[in-house]
């Protein structure tokens, strides 16, 4: 057993997620890094100063999905790549036209 910080809650799914990947970062460049120098994985683990999340391995899923997903389609990330990742792959929706210029 480890004794890195647990989330309060599906600390079973974390932690399956954690061992797989080391208790390390598995983004390999999706956040726009190439982590080149820590053999093209971002270097962070859990712990100390850094907290990993389980996300999905896909950035660009929404909330509602990610929370149904299993532990072999989430990844440990830390918050700066899932932040990055999250942000290169969602674009915003075009907002509703209400009003004016309606055709």
């Amino acid at each position: 057993m480890t004794a890195e910080p647990l989330p309060l809650a599906a600390t079973s799914l974390f932690r399956a997620v954690m061992v797989t990947a080391g208790w390390r970062c598995q983004c390999t460049g999706q956040c726009g890094h190439s982590h080149t120098r820590t053999e093209s994985r971002c270097p962070r683990t859990h712990g100390g100063r850094v907290l990993l999340m389980a996300a999905p391995a896909d950035p660009s899923t929404s909330e509602r999905a990610a929370a149904a997903l299993p532990a072999d389609a989430l990844r440990a990330w830390c918050p700066g790549c899932h932040t990055a990742a999250h942000r290169t792959t969602t674009r915003p929706e075009p907002a509703a036209q209400d009003g004016l210029f309606d055709l």
